[in-house]
């Protein structure tokens, strides 16, 4: 008989079933190339669809304070997507009073739906500057308190602050000595960042942040476990069909200028968010736009030292009017105006209540003054002059009447929905 017919067919051992591809927080996903997705041009509504489907996946996993900081943090995400297209790039602030509020789990959810993460622990200055591009990557600091939270350490980490408060803008390099000629060289600073942390971060990141106040969950409240290997992958799929729709958008992004709810540095924060949502269409432009009224209007009431001093000129404002609006007033006699409010702060201001000094420096920031003046019988005394509050409080505390309707810009650039 055949030998090869009578003996079996020697076989490899039986081997356990591989693995399935690892992923790696922040990387792309080993099973499938970004590149075969974005094939097919996305419509408007499958935009909004994008954007849902991103929402609920961020709710999957984190409890936000309100609908409107879910919607924020959604359209946050998708505006890393398409930073070249734009003039700001906002900073998102995740505070949170103390531990365990899940801060640092919507960072491991946006690192896993932004564009191009780069995770900032332990990383210096210098690193970063040299990382931001032409397509800058979006910036992630955990625990930033540890960096901002004392006099030291925000010392120690002011080069990091300063590139965080020049990135916010288009076109303000950092300038460095580099090379062996030690010649000038200018380092971009242009990216968006994520930075999480107990408790605040310094006025200047702050006043260019989105920020989101995050709670400890209570009793009854439920989000899934996160966790890399399973979940990891179907977010990289999101982010690479976010991706694949807002690319293409980037030159229609770019020349929009849409309307705004509120002013200045407020509009200029969010206005890369209310871009996604005017790409995108459907309800996501009105909750866009709700959103960025009602947390503005918030954050504005938490400004604890900048309301403070708004305060004390609307209470001035009062101080004289209940006094018939002299055209001067002793300092004396405006600091007993201003303790008679029981529901003011002044009368708790310091060890003894709101005294001369205390006025003067909470009005120095907006060049007010004490000077001696003529009152009725010819004696002078120290005091203010009405006339010297009129332009603070035209610029900070004016007249519900005065602002009519004048705090929404008009939208200038191609409507994205023909």
């Amino acid at each position: 008989m055949d030998e090869s017919t009578t003996s079996p067919t020697p076989t490899a051992p039986a081997s356990p079933l591989p693995w399935p591809p690892v992923a790696v927080p922040g990387q792309g996903d080993a099973t499938e190339p970004p590149s075969s997705v974005g094939d097919q041009p996305y419509s408007a509504n499958e935009g909004a669809a994008l954007l849902d489907e991103l929402r609920a996946a961020i709710a999957r996993y984190v409890i936000l304070p309100n609908g409107d900081a879910l919607t924020a943090v959604t359209l946050w995400v998708a505006a890393t997507h398409i930073q070249p297209a734009l003039q700001h790039a906002p900073r998102l602030a995740v505070l949170g009073p103390a531990k365990r509020c899940g801060k640092s789990r919507l960072l491991d959810v946006i690192t896993e739906t932004a564009h191009d993460p780069l995770i900032t622990v332990n990383t210096s200055p210098a690193v970063v500057f040299r990382a931001i591009g032409d397509d800058p990557p979006t910036l992630l600091v955990d625990e930033a308190d540890t960096i901002f939270g004392s006099v030291k350490a925000a010392e120690k980490n002011e080069e990091l602050r300063g590139l965080l408060n020049a990135g916010h803008q288009r076109n303000r390099p950092a300038l460095r000595i580099s090379g062996p000629e030690h010649k000038t060289r200018k380092f971009p600073t242009f990216a968006m960042a994520a930075l999480a942390g107990i408790g605040a971060l310094p006025d200047t990141v702050m006043d260019r942040a989105v920020v989101i106040r995050m709670q400890r969950r209570k009793d009854g409240e439920r989000v899934e476990q996160f966790r890399s290997r399973r979940d990891i992958p179907a977010l990289h799929a999101l982010r690479d069909r976010l991706e694949a729709w807002l690319r293409p958008l980037m030159d229609t992004a770019e020349d929009l200028v849409p309307r705004m709810p509120v002013q200045d540095r407020a509009a200029d924060t969010w206005e890369p968010l209310v871009i996604v949502a005017e790409l995108a269409g459907g309800t996501w432009p009105e909750d866009a736009r709700a959103a960025c009224a009602a947390m503005c209007a918030a954050e504005a009431d938490k400004d604890d030292e900048s309301n403070l001093k708004t305060r004390l000129l609307q209470d001035i404002r009062r101080a004289f009017a209940r006094c018939g609006d002299p055209d001067i007033m002793r300092t004396r006699d405006l600091l007993e105006e201003l303790l008679k409010d029981q529901e003011a702060p002044w009368a708790e201001y310091g060890t003894t209540g709101l005294s001369p000094r205390h006025l003067g420096l909470l009005l120095k920031d907006f060049d007010i003054k004490a000077a001696t003046l003529r009152f009725e019988g010819g004696r002078q005394a120290k005091g203010f002059a009405r006339l010297r509050f009129t332009d603070a409080w035209a610029r900070y505390c004016p007249e519900e009447s005065a602002s009519g309707n004048g705090d929404e810009s008009a939208p200038i650039g191609p409507d994205p929905h023909p």
